[in-house]
């Protein structure tokens, strides 16, 4: 079977069931392929072409006829398309042809060997005769449709005299063929001879022209429904296929909130040849906030991967989380191979999304193997997903590495809410536009109920992204003030989108910045072992400065350019050799990730550098930890550092910086905290002294005026600073996200 199909009013038309049904009989059925037939110009196509709820169409003819391009790649069908150009006399040519009507108005719409113009009916009924002849002086033909718009195309091209010269040349069965319209202009299809279909509420004129056809049906459903009643009304596909039994039932066992993460909320080792579950060794204070949402006896799944290893034994799908403070909580491990963790982990979304992420888009390497490992991990995670849900439950997934999944699981459970969380920095669409597969991405983060970032300008930024790839209206906004800076930082901004529409889809975004766990820092700071530390500490730094950077190791973070910055330093006032000292604990990558091992070399040749030049035999000015400490060690570390530089080039958020905030704010002490502009924590941690990482000067500049900063000075930003990190903690963060998406409605 062949559908041949219109858009608007055909195709995208009819209720939500319908269109899902239509839609996956399509999309899923081997023995059915799709065409695109539309009066849509390619480019107003493309944006469907990227939506995963619609399936992709085998061919698409465009412009009334005139356009005729492979589905998949979009290159034009040769000889055919070749021959509609070769009777087009170019679009200048048509266009002063058309001047002297006054009247009409051409259409500001993407079109190419077109050329589209309206004018009131009344107007132009006596006007056809004369635009008849001029069109036909250049050997065009004019369609009609409306009584009031009109389209000048190449000789003898409409929808169904391309359609039929497409069957010709894919030697396509036309009894097998089925076309569906609802407007005059789809007429031409009918008139073709092929089996078609005027949907529910087509126009009059249609009807009227149709009735008499042969092997022209009538639905009484709009749109997709319609088309349904016609495959049964011509028994194109047998009564008994699998392929059009509706949707199972609904389900009402299941997760009530499913979370996906990267990583499980505990770590996995092997012990005497058994699977054991560990505490997690790398601070994490997202991990307990997500998990406090179980606490109360909602049914949940942690959905995350598994490393499916036959030395391990048989995998194991499913595990408690923690029986006795999480009873309902359940750890659904999606399997996958070392190899598989190291393509689409490691090496794929490090080397690919994360630089382009962040603004780098020069170091990013796209892979079209590797995509298609991204691909099947997520449709492992989505499947995952969907046998582990309630129906209507909310589904929470995280950040960059599970972008695909929301199109998959739209699919497969329609009835579920989806939200995403965006943990990492979303760029501009002037960076985001260089991934291959960008119109993908777009597609399936707009198939979620709602998407949170971390800051407005990440959400505009997403927004700017959608409205390069497809129509989208702005429906809601509020302003970004007094929450956030609106004109105070380099990610600053003044309003913030919070709802658009695209196609009959809406999607409701919003910024929610992390919080840290202030009580994980106050039971840290209460511990002996750590209170010890800070003593050591402030004992061995003396009547000096510490001047801390905690951060990992990864060309984002501006290590190189902090330690140049700290050189200068030195360099322009003397008078504080000796009485400053940077300690810089920089957490090297995995071994795997080869990327950052020329970065790491360049960090500890500038730290060999600086401290070969001005050393002296109680003084060293910069000390380097090229190593993870534990948590209970940074924190010691925050408490005994009087000044915290954080310069990322680029960065979605940066917990240390609350972290470091969160430690003073509980000790009462005024650290000063010197933080770069270009992080998304810069937006809301009003009091920070913000720097330009970007600027040598600047950043040398910012450390000294938190180097020469009066105490009072400190303790007021210290105050305000920590004002905001105790109010808007990582519990709160977790409970107004979920309150957002409660809000968007039932999905």
């Amino acid at each position: 079977m062949i559908l041949a199909t219109d858009l608007d009013g055909t195709f995208l038309a009819g209720d939500a069931a319908a269109r899902h049904r239509l839609y996956r009989l399509v999309d899923q059925h081997p023995g059915i392929r799709l065409i695109f037939i539309t009066g849509r110009g390619l480019e107003a196509v493309m944006p469907l072409l990227s939506d995963p709820a619609i399936p992709r169409p085998d061919y698409v003819v465009c412009d009334v006829g005139a356009t005729v391009v492979d589905g998949h790649t979009l290159q034009p069908l040769q000889p055919l398309q070749s021959m509609i150009d070769a009777h087009w006399p170019g679009e200048q040519v048509v266009a002063a042809a058309m001047r002297p009507f006054t009247a009409l108005h051409r259409q500001d719409v993407p079109q190419e060997r077109r050329c589209s113009y309206f004018c009131d009916p009344a107007t132009l009924a006596p006007l056809r005769a004369q635009i008849q002849a001029a069109a036909q002086a250049l050997g065009c033909d004019v369609l009609y449709s409306a009584d009031r718009y009109l389209d000048i195309l190449p000789p003898d091209t409409d929808k169904g005299r391309t359609l039929a010269a497409l069957a010709r040349l894919l030697d396509l069965p036309r009894d097998r063929i089925l076309v569906a319209g609802d407007t005059l202009n789809d007429l031409s299809m009918y008139t073709a001879g092929f089996r078609g279909v005027c949907v529910g509420d087509s126009e009059p004129a249609l009807t009227a022209a149709t009735t008499g056809l042969a092997h022209t049906y009538h639905a009484q459903a709009p749109g997709c429904g319609g088309i349904l009643e016609a495959i049964e009304h011509f028994a194109l596909l047998p009564a008994d296929d699998a392929w059009l039994k509706p949707p199972a039932a609904k389900r009402a066992e299941g997760a009530d909130l499913v979370m996906l993460y990267h990583r499980m909320p505990f770590d996995e080792v092997m012990e005497d040849g058994v699977l054991v579950q560990r505490p997690p060794r790398s601070p994490n204070g997202i991990i307990p906030s997500l998990l406090s949402f179980f606490q109360g006896g909602q049914t949940g799944s942690w959905v995350a991967w598994g490393i499916d290893d036959p030395k391990r034994g048989p995998f194991q799908t499913h595990m408690a989380v923690d029986a006795e403070r999480y009873p309902t909580l359940t750890a659904a491990r999606v399997p996958l191979t070392r190899q598989e963790v190291d393509i689409f982990y490691k090496r794929f979304s490090k080397e690919a999304f994360w630089p382009m992420l962040h603004v780098f888009w020069e170091r990013a390497r796209f892979r079209e193997d590797d995509w298609q490992v991204f691909l099947k991990v997520n449709r492992r995670f989505a499947e995952a997903t969907a046998a582990e849900a309630a129906h209507g439950a909310t589904v929470w997934i995280h950040d960059y590495n599970l972008w695909m999944v929301p199109a998959t699981l739209r699919e497969l459970r329609p009835d579920l809410k989806i939200a995403f969380f965006h943990h990492t920095y979303f760029p501009s669409a002037d960076v985001f536009n260089v991934v291959p597969w960008r119109r993908e991405i777009i597609g399936s983060l707009l198939c979620c109920d709602y998407i949170g970032f971390h800051i407005p300008r990440q959400v505009e930024n997403f927004v700017d992204v959608v409205r390069g790839a497809m129509p989208a209206e702005r429906l809601s906004w509020e302003s970004c003030a007094p929450r956030f800076l609106t004109y105070g930082c380099a990610v600053g901004l003044d309003t913030m989108t919070t709802r658009i529409r695209v196609g009959d889809r809406e999607v409701a975004l919003g910024a929610h910045p992390v919080g840290t766990d202030l009580r994980r820092i106050h039971d840290v700071l209460a511990r002996p072992s750590v209170r010890n530390d800070i003593f050591k500490l402030r004992r061995e730094i003396g009547a000096r400065k510490l001047v801390l950077s905690v951060e990992r190791l990864d060309y984002t973070k501006g290590t190189l350019a902090k330690l140049e910055a700290f050189e200068r330093l030195l360099e322009q006032h003397p008078d504080r050799q000796g009485k400053v000292t940077l300690l810089m604990v920089c957490v090297p990558a995995a071994r795997e990730m080869t990327v950052y091992r020329t970065l790491q070399n360049q960090i500890e040749q500038a730290v060999g550098r600086i401290n070969g030049r001005f050393s002296r035999l109680d003084w060293t000015p910069v000390r380097f930890f090229a190593q993870a400490l534990p948590f209970e060690e940074v924190v010691a570390h925050y408490a005994a550092a009087q000044v915290m530089w954080i310069t990322p080039l680029r960065d979605g958020l940066n917990l240390v910086a609350k972290e470091f905030v969160a430690t003073h704010g509980i000790e009462g002490s005024n650290g000063v905290l010197v933080l770069s502009e270009f992080a998304g924590a810069a937006a809301e941690l009003k009091g920070a002294v913000l720097t330009n990482p970007h600027d040598p000067a600047d950043l040398t500049a910012g450390l000294l005026q938190a180097l020469s900063m009066p105490e009072e000075e400190a303790g007021g930003r210290m105050r305000q600073l920590f004002g905001s990190v105790e109010y808007y903690d990582v519990d709160r963060w977790g409970r107004e996200f979920l309150g957002a998406v409660k809000e968007t409605g039932t999905a």
